[in-house]
């Protein structure tokens, strides 16, 4: 059976054509690309470097390391963040190709294809996010590195990501998140070794509701990302 959530996806789809708008509801994604892309950088050096991004959808983070110059592939099961994908790399003039095929499918054509995998915000909406870091080891090259993001699941994660994102703060849509979908570090950890990959760091993000800007740190307890290697 496929690894897709189609009702997930349709929360995407109708909020695509805002995936641009800093002040929209992806305002949070673009607040945090910087940090996630110099994060990435200072691990792999991006330039010359071939990229994939699962579960790109509408190009942020793929945009950002193009512009590092790496040669950058992003895939999504969205076909509306796509398209706003695809027409957006025009405005910025990079060069990125897109498609809609699952991480699985990808790496049943691409193993051992790339020297970096990102994927961000993806695997909380997903039914088996062990499939698709199996997906992503498949199609990294010996040495590689693939990067994964998403949500701790504790009382402070709920608080925060939901009630005070979606509820209170208005960061999020109403529903963008299920608290039974986020997935603890150590729950990732395991599971990117059990596909074979080798756990080399971790880095929290955590949100100043003051001054309203985010920073890496060590806390975890939120959101956080995970660095792993071939």
């Amino acid at each position: 059976m496929s690894n897709v959530d189609y009702t997930e996806i349709a929360k995407f789809e109708v909020l695509a054509h805002r995936w641009w708008d800093c002040d929209s509801e992806f305002k949070l994604l673009h607040d945090i690309n910087p940090l996630r892309v110099n994060w990435i950088d200072e691990r792999v050096n991006l330039a010359g470097k071939r990229v994939l991004d699962v579960g790109c959808g509408g190009g942020i983070l793929s945009e950002a390391m193009a512009q590092r110059g790496a040669t950058v592939t992003g895939i999504d099961m969205g076909k509306a963040p796509l398209a706003v994908a695809k027409l957006h790399q025009l405005e910025s003039r990079v060069s990125i190709e897109y498609y809609q095929i699952t991480a699985e499918a990808m790496a049943e054509e691409m193993h051992e294809q790339f020297d970096v995998v990102t994927c961000f915000e993806m695997l909380e909406h997903v039914p088996n996010p062990s499939s698709v870091i199996s997906a992503c080891f498949r199609m990294i090259k010996p040495g590689g590195q693939v990067f994964f993001s998403t949500i701790n699941r504790n009382l402070k994660a709920y608080l925060f990501a939901i009630i005070g994102a979606e509820y209170i703060m208005q960061l999020l849509p109403r529903g963008t998140h299920n608290f039974k979908k986020f997935i603890r570090p150590s729950e990732l950890s395991a599971w990117s070794r059990q596909a074979g990959l080798i756990v080399k760091d971790i880095i929290g993000l955590t949100y100043n509701p003051l001054t309203k800007h985010y920073k890496l740190a060590n806390d975890v307890g939120v959101n956080y990302m995970l660095q792993t290697m071939h």
